[in-house]
This record gives C-alpha cells, sequence and structure tokens, in this order.
C-alpha cells in the first residue's frame, strides 16, 4: 500500500491522489495553506484522511506562530482549514482536536516548543489509531460477509482515503486475506474516477479481484452477477444515521433495496455527527462545472448548458443495512443504537 501522507516534522508530504494511477508523485507541505489547498483540489481525500492531514496542518500552523495571542491565531488557521470542504465533518474533527487540546495544554501555562511538541503528538496518534480502526472496522465487517463474496463499492474507501488499510474496502482487504471474496466491482466514479483512478488501482495492486464499471450500470451489475452485498465510507453520519457519502450513493442503496441487497456503511466514529438529527442539514459541496464539462482536458459538454454538480448525496437511514464502526456494527433503530455505542465512546 502507497502511504497516503508522511510527517516529517516540519512538513507533511501528501500523496497526490489526482495524478493516480498514472503518475505517483508526492507534494511537501510546509504550512497549513498547502495543505488547505491540498485538500481543495483532491490531491488528498477521503474524511479519515483529511481529517489527519487537518491535525498535522494544524501543527505547522502553530509551528508559525510567533507572537501573542496565540489561541486566537490557531482558531483562525482551523477556521481556514475548515473552510477547504464543508461536508466531511472529519476534518473540521481533526482541527478541532487539535485545538481543543491547544487550548487545554495554554491555559495550564505550556508555551512554545513544548506545547507544539504535544500537538504534534497528538496529530501522530490521530494517524496511528486510524490505522487500528480500520483494521478493527475491517475484522468486524469481514464477519458480515458471506464466503465466496461478490461486492460493489463507489469512490474510494481504502487505504487511500485513509492513513492506511481503508473504511469500505478495509471490510474487503480484511475479508480477501480471509478467502471470503471472489469479486468486486467498482464504479468509476464520475466525474473524477475515484473508483476506476484508486479504488481499481489498489485492488489490483494487492491482487484483489477487481472489476471496473460505469456508474450506470451498477444496478443491472447488481443482478446479472448476483451482487451479495454494497459496501461504501461515508463523509459525515447524523445522529439518526442517515449518510452523506460521493455523489451516487444513494442511488446504490435505492437499487440494493429493490433487489433485496444488503447495503453497509463503513465509517470510523469521528464520521458521526450528533449534533445533526438527520441528513436535511449536512452540508452538501458542489464544485467547479469543469469536472462535469470536461473529461481528460477534452470538452464533453456544450458551453451554454447548466450543470449541477454536488460531490456527495445523502442515503437515508432506513436504505442502509448496518453501518460497520471501529467500535461495533450499529444495526437499526438507528438512532438508539449509534447513541448507545457513542456516547460512551466519544
Amino acid at each position: 500500500m502507497l502511504d497516503t501522507m508522511v510527517w516529517g516534522g516540519d512538513r507533511l508530504t501528501i500523496l497526490d491522489q489526482t495524478k493516480l494511477p498514472a503518475v505517483t508523485e508526492y507534494i511537501d507541505c510546509f504550512d497549513h495553506l498547502r495543505v488547505k489547498e491540498a485538500i481543495a483540489r483532491l490531491e488528498v481525500r477521503g474524511a479519515p484522511a483529511i481529517g489527519a492531514a487537518a491535525a498535522f496542518a494544524m501543527v505547522l500552523g502553530a509551528k508559525h506562530i510567533e507572537h501573542e495571542p496565540f489561541l486566537s491565531q490557531l482558531e483562525e488557521i482551523a477556521a481556514d482549514l475548515e473552510s477547504a470542504r464543508p461536508t466531511a465533518v472529519n476534518l473540521a474533527w481533526g482541527c478541532r482536536t487539535v485545538y481543543e487540546l491547544a487550548a487545554k495544554l495554554y491555559g495550564e501555562g505550556l508555551r512554545g516548543t513544548p506545547l507544539v511538541k504535544k500537538l504534534e503528538a497528538k496529530a501522530l496518534s490521530i494517524y496511528e489509531e486510524d490505522i487500528a480502526a480500520n483494521k478493527k472496522m475491517g475484522d468486524l465487517g469481514a464477519a458480515l460477509l458471506p464466503n465466496d463474496a461478490t461486492v460493489l463499492t463507489h469512490c474510494n474507501a481504502g487505504a487511500l482515503a485513509t492513513c492506511g488499510w481503508g473504511t469500505a474496502m478495509g471490510v474487503v482487504r480484511s475479508a480477501f486475506y480471509r478467502g471470503k471474496i471472489k469479486m468486486v466491482y467498482s464504479d468509476e466514479t464520475r466525474p473524477l474516477l475515484q473508483g476506476a483512478r484508486l479504488t481499481a488501482y489498489e485492488l489490483a495492486e494487492e491482487g484483489i479481484p477487481v472489476t471496473c464499471i460505469t456508474d450506470g450500470m451498477a444496478a443491472w451489475t447488481m443482478k446479472q452477477k448476483k451482487v451479495d452485498c454494497v459496501i461504501v465510507g461515508a463523509d459525515r453520519i447524523a445522529a439518526n444515521g442517515d449518510t452523506a457519502n460521493k455523489i451516487g450513493t444513494f442511488n446504490l442503496a435505492l437499487a440494493a433495496k429493490a433487489l433485496h441487497i444488503p447495503f453497509y456503511v463503513a465509517a470510523p466514529a469521528s464520521t458521526f455527527d450528533l449534533h445533526l438529527a438527520d441528513g436535511s442539514t449536512i452540508p452538501i459541496e458542489e464544485r467547479s462545472p469543469l469536472e462535469v464539462k470536461t473529461f481528460a482536458g477534452s470538452v464533453v459538454a456544450p458551453e451554454k448548458a447548466a450543470v449541477f454538480n454536488p460531490a456527495f448525496d445523502v442515503t437515508p437511514a432506513d436504505l442502509i443495512t448496518a453501518i460497520i464502526t471501529e467500535i461495533g456494527v450499529i444495526t437499526p433503530p438507528y438512532e438508539k443504537n449509534i447513541a448507545r455505542l457513542l456516547r460512551n465512546e466519544v
């Protein structure tokens, strides 16, 4: 597996995922502004990965604060980073986790390099804990899959979307090493092709059987290829289980429901937003029309045509069979069971 990011003390080195699979290239980020840019450009993407990247960006920001008021400047850095992408709650979580630790330590009298070192240790722990959480999630999810399973997925919720191992693809990876995977069907995921460029790349590199399909083929593939389950990641999950994920996920959930196929969401506890009662208030990022109007540098839509380009959609909880987390598998009724499981952890 390629490293999604590497912390170097004075820099965060990020794998440029916009160039995969053709080119493997890393970007050195020496300040929080370059990390913010990498998040906005999708050079680093996936909710857990941008949460960790944001934590490291906060450390870089703290290193460059040379005068008081320290905390107000750090809070401005957090707000700036959070503005890069509004939907993934992990981004704000990474920023706020580091900021809240800084505020606590500052209140206790810690200053300068000793304070920054504590923040650096926290960011590293977020990175390491994500990998450990993904492996736990993988084990719990793999137990749900039948032997000789055929799985369909969307976008990229693999090692590249996390600090390592993956969420939805972490489940697939764990199941594969138990001998349980027959085939993975990977939606290409227009308009940016994360499923084709990243998921298929990850799986093929690891020797996990994978077949690419276009997004419009998914429902027919589920029926014709006897798909056993759909597994996707998540960028934000409301208190009632409504889940925001890459645009096109809602389509898959509807098709899975019609065909009586289990639909699983795999996400760490940090992806839940218990402040939101349901998915109706999840902010949905809209991206540039050029992502839809062009393809591989060529124009594919008329200039005068309008474009609707939401990066995410929201799948209602009643279409989700189970939510796989590192602390347990959550089943309906979601509002009750999410609160019961998470309030003991977060």
